[in-house]
């Protein structure tokens, strides 16, 4: 069996590259490619991307008025034309996706690209899956606190993706606080003991400063890992996968690579039609 071609884009946050990409060093049956942007929007056109049986989405896209300028977004966060047709033809295609950490909060003004992770994450404080939230906080990563320890535990033990998971694992990583409504969308799969009160983050640091002085968040969701289907498009996304202590973790290693293996295997894919079609099963 030929080894699964793994597409990894990046870039627009600051990760340990080393660490990162040593994770994928042991496994035989995954090969990786490491691309930034914006070059990745020309291997992720239709012709280029053919090769590659998934997309590790790791880059922190789409975001204005931050000094970014590494995507080739304009001016209100949205791609250029050649880069939506892109992943389109992706999704279309049904080539499978995985997105960890900051690759749900990239593109926060497209449409579409909430459609394919499915997070309700909020920079700031906005209209989420028809209703008006603040930002949404985080706790660890590059901000003031250190990373947070936490136990995930698996919603279905019988998921491929939670595969020799069942009895969970520890990590520190950092975490978002995010809103629970966007649960009704997608398929649960690992959530953490964390409790996820507004006091227990940190104010979304690219909120106006008056929402960050008087930023409260309403109890969130501690669902950390989910899937979704974009079109025929198979999708695993992780809150989780920011740090060295991430990259190392036994745990962690395991459920990326089981969310590789699954979102290329035809179950997943057969998955995604269905699930798009409105049935969970």
């Amino acid at each position: 069996m030929s080894a699964i071609q793994v597409l990894i884009v990046s870039k627009g946050h600051a990760y340990n590259h080393d660490s990162f990409l040593a994770m994928f060093e042991d496994y035989e049956d995954i090969n990786t490619t490491l691309v930034e942007q914006p070059a990745a929007q020309v291997v992720l056109q239709p012709e280029n991307a053919k090769r590659y049986d998934a997309v590790l989405f790791y880059d922190m896209s789409g975001i204005p008025n931050i000094g970014l300028t590494h995507d080739d977004s304009d001016s209100s966060g949205q791609p250029t034309a050649a880069y939506e047709k892109a992943i389109k033809s992706i999704i279309s295609e049904g080539k499978g996706i995985v997105l960890l950490n900051h690759g749900t909060v990239s593109w926060p003004h497209w449409p579409l690209w909430r459609k394919i992770h499915g997070s309700s994450f909020l920079l700031s404080g906005g209209e989420v899956f028809g209703e008006n939230l603040p930002g949404s906080g985080y706790r660890g990563g590059h901000g003031p606190h250190p990373n947070p320890s936490f136990r995930l535990s698996p919603v279905d033990k019988d998921h491929p993706v939670t595969q020799g998971l069942e009895e969970g694992f520890s990590i520190s990583d950092e975490i978002y606080i995010k809103s629970d409504n966007f649960e009704k969308n997608v398929l649960p799969l690992m959530r953490s003991d964390y409790s996820y009160e507004s006091e227990n983050f940190t104010a979304p640091p690219l909120a106006p400063p008056e929402e960050q002085e008087n930023w409260n968040h309403p109890d969130g969701s501690n669902l950390v890992v989910w899937a979704n289907a974009a079109q025929n498009s198979p999708v695993v996304a992780s809150d989780i996968g920011d740090s060295p202590e991430a990259f190392s973790n036994p745990g962690f290693r395991m459920l990326l690579m089981n969310s590789i293996r699954w979102v290329t295997s035809g179950d997943a894919k057969a998955w995604a039609k269905r699930f798009s079609a409105g049935d969970s099963s």
